[in-house]
C-alpha cells in the first residue's frame, strides 16, 4: 500500500482542534473529564462562583502556564520552544471555550445526547493525541512536562507518565472534597475511570492506522521546535 505524505505542521493544526472539541464534548457529557484536565475543570468550577468570566479554557491555560514555570525552575532552563508550548496551550483553551458554547444547544442534556458526546469525545481526544505525537511543533504543557522531565532526567516515561496521571487524579479529588464537599465528586467520575483504563490503548490503535496509511514529514523548518 503506497503511503501519502501527512505534513507535521497540520497534524499540529488538526490535532489542537480536535483536542479542544473532543474535550469540550465529554465536559458537557458530565460522566466526568480526563484526569489531566480535571484539575483545571475544578479550578473554573469553583472560580466561576464569584468570577463567572473564568472559563474552562481559561483555567487551562492558566494551570499550564502555572506548570510551564514550575518545571523550568526543576530543570532549570527554558527554551523558545517551551514558550510556544504556552501558545499552544492558549490557542487550545480559546478554541475549548468556543466549542463549549457551540455544542450548548437545546437538547444537550438529554441522556441519549450526553452519551453520544461522551463516546465522541473519548475517541476524538484519542485520534488528537495520536495525531500531536507526530509533530515537531510543540504540544501542551501536560505532554511537555513529562516528555522533558523524563528526559532531562534519564527517567522511564511509562512509569513517570503513569504516576502524573495518578497524582492529577488525586489532586483533581482532593480539589473536589475542598471545594464542593465529601464525597461530591465533581470532574472525577465514571468516564474519568474508563478514560484511565482504555485511553492508551485507542491511542495505540489510531496510531497504528495513521502510520500504517501516512507518512509524516516535515513542511518547514522555521518554527519553533521544543
Amino acid at each position: 500500500m503506497k503511503q501519502r505524505t501527512f505534513y507535521t505542521e497540520l497534524s499540529y493544526l488538526i490535532g489542537i482542534v480536535t483536542m479542544a472539541l473532543g474535550t469540550a464534548m465529554m465536559t458537557l457529557a458530565d460522566f466526568g473529564v480526563s484526569m489531566v484536565v480535571a484539575p483545571a475543570y475544578l479550578l473554573h468550577l469553583k472560580i466561576s462562583q464569584y468570577l463567572s468570566f473564568f472559563s474552562f479554557g481559561m483555567a487551562e491555560y492558566t494551570l499550564q502556564a502555572v506548570l510551564l514555570i514550575a518545571m523550568m525552575l526543576l530543570l532549570r532552563k527554558a527554551k523558545l520552544g517551551y514558550v510556544f508550548s504556552f501558545v499552544t496551550a492558549f490557542v487550545y483553551g480559546l478554541m475549548l471555550d468556543g466549542f463549549l458554547m457551540l455544542l450548548s444547544f437545546p437538547g444537550a442534556e438529554t441522556m441519549a445526547v450526553r452519551v453520544l458526546f461522551y463516546l465522541a469525545g473519548f475517541f476524538i481526544t484519542a485520534f488528537a493525541v495520536s495525531l500531536m505525537f507526530h509533530t515537531y511543533l510543540a504540544p501542551a504543557v501536560y505532554e511537555l512536562f513529562v516528555r522533558e522531565v523524563t528526559r532531562e532526567k534519564g527517567l522511564n516515561v511509562t512509569r513517570f507518565k503513569t504516576l502524573y496521571d495518578l497524582a492529577s487524579l488525586l489532586i483533581a479529588v482532593v480539589m473536589s472534597f475542598l471545594f464542593f464537599g465529601l464525597w461530591h465528586f465533581e470532574g472525577v467520575k465514571l468516564g474519568t475511570v474508563l478514560v484511565a483504563l482504555f485511553n492508551g490503548k485507542c491511542i495505540g490503535m489510531f496510531t497504528s492506522v495513521l502510520e500504517k496509511h501516512f507518512v509524516f514529514k516535515d513542511r518547514v523548518s522555521f518554527l519553533p521546535r521544543a
